[in-house]
């Protein structure tokens, strides 16, 4: 019988989404559609004192903005771990009248001293299992601290045999039950633990496959003998190595960005994080760049690395690079737009002319931020020229051509074009038998405010006849009256 594959991404609305656990999610997103199944969001939201609404459409938008829709999930409000409570503290009350869980009475301080004991004599800190022979009634209760009934529950691991975890990634790993220990599964304030939870939502909801880093290893045989307890069969689990930093250390802060809406912010594309998250520990052939469709099309996990993955923001900005070169202009002016609005700059109402000035820096601009720096002598009316610049090229011996150009280019009938504009330059270099860049700097200078730009007939043509005759009229000025 054929079963629907079904994945999942399950964060935590604590914060902005890491680009580690954003990776896990994306594979299993393509392994989902590339099999023609489902992926489901679940939001495990049980952390109360940190989730927040806010990290919650943060996250949502992160998701959309990446292209990684999902078939059952928000709002439906059943996909949210705190609406399952009730159903986690049936299923830890049918463990305990099933004998395959058990109070625990050990306190804080006794479970402290023990583990500080084992430290001493060099023995991996378990539970002894002191409270697993303690009678207790059939219909014991749940934990619950306001009602006298102060204790946790613990999960009684099978005490021989093996646990066998068949992973799509890792391939055969063993552990032996013995070496197990009986974990908690419910705190003595009756609060289902995020392990036993997981789980159980993973098998109400269908999963078959669970994708996700491996550090989650050491959780996967306790979680995979909770749903045979509990009657199920575990899902599948394909464990990712861990994303890496530059140095070879967990991925952080100190790393810089590792957030997606970090990367979403300072302009970079989502086809870009796609691609290059998908390339963080899979690979099809030496192909570098996928479209998404390409991406589902060829994604397996047998293609995927048993190393950990090291990101490199250099990479990820070459990859945004390429995608803003091949961006077709007016969706690039679509795009650009709320990035002009960030910095407080009226947005051109004329997209024609927006397109024109994009054209001229989108083979230079990395990122949508990085373009819209480069376009603020286009699109500010009024421009800082820097010092040095000023110093260097805005000389006295250069006031009068740059007057004769003004008054040439503003004596032409029409708007400006690169060709006139280029007219024009040659008949001021003749007049004052000038070469081109002992010009060409200065006006770049006096309409650009900087040394680099496009080529200056371009950047003419786009400003317009007005705004460059007034920028070198200010020039000269600048030049004859220094301040």
């Amino acid at each position: 019988m054929n079963v629907t594959v079904r994945t999942r991404f399950a964060p935590s609305p604590t914060g902005s989404l890491h680009i580690g656990n954003v990776r896990s999610g994306l594979f299993a997103y393509l392994y989902a559609r590339h099999n023609n199944g489902q992926f489901i969001l679940r939001i495990d939201d049980t952390d109360r004192e940190r989730s927040t609404k806010e990290s919650l459409e943060e996250q949502l938008t992160d998701l959309k903005w990446l292209g990684m829709e999902w078939d059952e999930g928000p709002p439906d409000e059943t996909y949210f771990q705190t609406n399952r409570i009730e159903r986690h503290r049936e299923a830890a009350l049918k463990l305990l009248r099933e004998r395959k869980a058990y109070p625990c009475y050990c306190t804080a301080e006794e479970l402290d001293a023990k583990r500080k004991q084992a430290e001493r004599e060099r023995r991996r800190p378990v539970y002894d299992r002191k409270c697993r022979g303690v009678d207790f009634a059939a219909d014991m209760a749940l934990p619950d601290k306001a009602n006298g009934r102060n204790y946790a529950i613990r999960f009684a691991m099978p005490l021989d045999g093996e646990t066998v975890v068949d992973d799509l990634v890792k391939g055969r790993m063993v552990f032996q039950n013995s070496e197990l220990d009986d974990f908690i599964i419910v705190r003595s304030d009756g609060s289902p633990i995020y392990n036993f939870a997981s789980i159980l939502d993973d098998v109400d909801l269908r999963i078959t496959h669970i994708v996700r880093g491996d550090d989650h290893v050491p959780n996967t045989p306790r979680q995979m003998q909770m749903a045979y307890a509990l009657g199920f069969t575990p899902p599948a689990f394909a464990h990712l190595p861990q994303v890496l930093g530059p140095d070879g250390s967990p991925l952080s802060k100190r790393h810089g960005a590792t957030s997606v809406v970090a990367y979403r912010e300072s302009g970079y594309f989502p086809e870009a994080m796609l691609n290059y998250l998908a390339r963080l520990g899979w690979s099809h052939g030496d192909q570098e760049i996928f479209s998404k469709d390409e991406l589902i099309n060829f994604f397996g996990f047998e293609a995927c690395g048993k190393s950990a993955g090291v990101f490199n923001p250099e990479k990820l900005l070459w990859l945004n690079f390429h995608y803003l070169k091949e961006r077709p202009l007016p969706k690039l002016v679509a795009e650009i737009k709320p990035f002009i609005a960030q910095r407080g700059w009226p947005i051109p109402g004329d997209d024609a002319w927006l397109e024109k000035a994009v054209a001229t820096l989108h083979e230079r601009a990395k990122t949508l931020v990085e373009l819209v720096d480069f376009a603020s002598f286009y699109l500010k009316d009024d421009i800082e020229i820097e010092p040095k610049a000023a110093a260097k090229f805005l000389k006295p011996e250069i006031a009068e051509p740059l007057r004769a150009l003004a008054d040439a280019i503003e004596a032409r009938e029409g708007e400006v074009s690169e060709e006139s504009s280029k007219a024009v330059f040659e008949s001021v270099l003749a007049k004052f038998n000038l070469k081109l860049g002992q010009l060409a700097q200065p006006v770049r200078v006096a309409l650009t405010g900087g040394t680099v730009s496009p080529g200056i007939y371009e950047v003419i043509a786009v400003l317009g006849k007005r705004r460059t005759v007034d920028r070198m009229n200010a020039a000269v000025k600048r030049i004859e009256s220094p301040a």
